[in-house]
C-alpha cells in the first residue's frame, strides 16, 4: 500500500479496509449506546441512584463490550487456527500480568449473578462501611459512612463521625474483595435492623418503672416503621424458614458490680438510626428526672466520714 508515492511496510488494501470497518463498528457501537443511555435518563429522571438507570447503563456497558470484541474479532481473525494461537497467547499474557484486573472482574461477575448488592444498597466490603454509588466492573464507590465509637475503636482507619451518618468520603473499593471476605448488607432482603442502648440504673431505684420508660420511650420512636419492619420480618421467615425476635421492643436486665444495666433492644430502620436513638434518649431522661430515677455512673459516693483525731506533739524536753 502506498501513501503520497511512499510505499507502506506492512499495509495492504485488505488491512487498510478492515481497520476503516474497525473504526466504523466502533463508532456506531459507541453511538448506540449513548443514544441508549440518553433515553434512559429522560425515561428515568437524571438521578445517578435511580436504578432502572443504572442496569440500563451497565447493560449498554456489557453489551457494547461483548459486541465490540465479537466484531474486532471477526474482523482480524477470520482464520479459526490463527485465532486459537492469538486467545493462547492472550490468556496467558492476562494471567501473568493482570491477575488482580480479571480477579476483579470475576468479582464483579459474582456481586452481579449472587445479587451479592447492587446501588443503593448499605453494605460494608474491604472494611468499608456504606451506601453504593456505583458499580463497575473493576470497582465498586461507597458514600462513606460513620460508627459507632465500640466499633470505631476495633477498626482501622479510624472514624470521627461517631453514628451511621454519611462522612462526606467517596471510597473505592476493588471487586475481587468478595473473594478475600464476607460482605455485608444492611439493606437487600431486610432493610431493617436490631438496635439495642444499654442504661445503668441504680440497685435502689424502681427497676420497673424503669423498664415501663424505656419500653415506652422505645415504642413511641419506632411507631412509624413497627408495620413495615413487622412485614419484612415475616417475609424473610417465610422464605428461610427461620425464627426472628419479635419487632416489638423488649428489655433484658444485667448484674453488675455497680447497678442494674437495663438494655432496651427495638428494631429501627437501616437508615434514620441515629434520630430514632437520639428521641427515644430525650424521652428517657426526662421521663426519669420525673420518676426520680438516677442513672448509674462510676462516680464515688462518700456517704460517712470516719471521725478525726487532732493530738498536739509534746514539745521536746518537756
Amino acid at each position: 500500500m502506498e501513501l503520497f508515492g511512499i510505499r507502506l511496510i506492512g499495509a495492504s488494501q485488505d488491512t487498510a479496509a478492515k481497520l476503516l470497518l474497525s473504526v466504523a463498528i466502533i463508532a456506531a457501537v459507541l453511538a448506540a449506546r449513548v443514544v441508549i443511555a440518553a433515553l434512559a435518563r429522560v425515561i428515568t429522571g437524571r438521578d445517578p441512584l435511580n436504578r432502572a438507570l443504572f442496569w440500563t447503563r451497565q447493560g449498554s456497558s456489557l453489551t457494547a463490550a461483548v459486541l465490540l470484541l465479537v466484531a474486532l474479532l471477526s474482523i482480524w481473525f477470520d482464520n479459526p487456527a490463527q485465532l486459537g494461537s492469538i486467545a493462547g497467547v492472550v490468556t496467558a499474557g492476562l494471567a501473568i500480568a493482570a491477575q488482580r484486573a480479571v480477579t476483579a472482574f470475576a468479582g464483579y461477575l459474582v456481586i452481579m449473578r449472587g445479587k451479592t448488592f447492587t446501588v443503593g444498597d448499605r453494605i460494608k466490603m474491604g472494611g468499608v462501611r456504606g451506601d453504593v454509588v456505583d458499580l463497575g466492573f473493576l470497582q465498586t464507590r461507597l458514600l462513606e459512612m460513620g460508627q459507632p465509637p465500640e466499633v470505631n475503636a476495633q477498626e482501622d482507619p479510624g472514624m470521627w463521625v461517631r453514628a451511621r451518618q454519611f462522612s462526606g468520603r467517596v471510597v473505592t473499593v476493588t471487586n475481587d474483595k468478595v473473594f478475600d471476605e464476607p460482605v455485608y448488607n444492611f439493606t437487600r432482603e431486610f432493610p431493617f435492623i436490631w438496635e439495642e442502648m444499654h442504661v445503668p440504673v441504680p440497685y435502689r431505684a424502681d427497676r420497673r418503672v424503669a423498664e415501663r420508660i424505656l419500653l415506652d420511650a422505645a415504642r413511641e420512636a419506632t411507631a412509624d416503621t413497627a408495620g413495615a419492619s413487622d412485614a419484612a420480618r415475616r417475609t424473610i421467615q417465610a422464605r428461610y424458614g427461620i425464627e426472628l425476635d419479635s419487632h416489638e421492643p423488649r428489655v433484658y436486665w444485667r448484674l453488675t458490680d455497680n447497678w442494674v444495666e437495663l438494655t432496651i433492644r427495638f428494631v429501627v430502620p437501616e437508615h434514620g438510626i441515629r434520630p430514632i436513638k437520639d428521641q427515644i434518649t430525650r424521652r428517657v431522661l426526662e421521663a426519669f428526672e420525673a420518676a426520680g430515677i438516677e442513672i448509674g455512673s462510676t462516680t464515688l459516693e462518700i456517704t460517712r466520714v470516719p471521725p478525726l483525731e487532732w493530738r498536739r506533739a509534746p514539745r521536746a524536753g518537756a
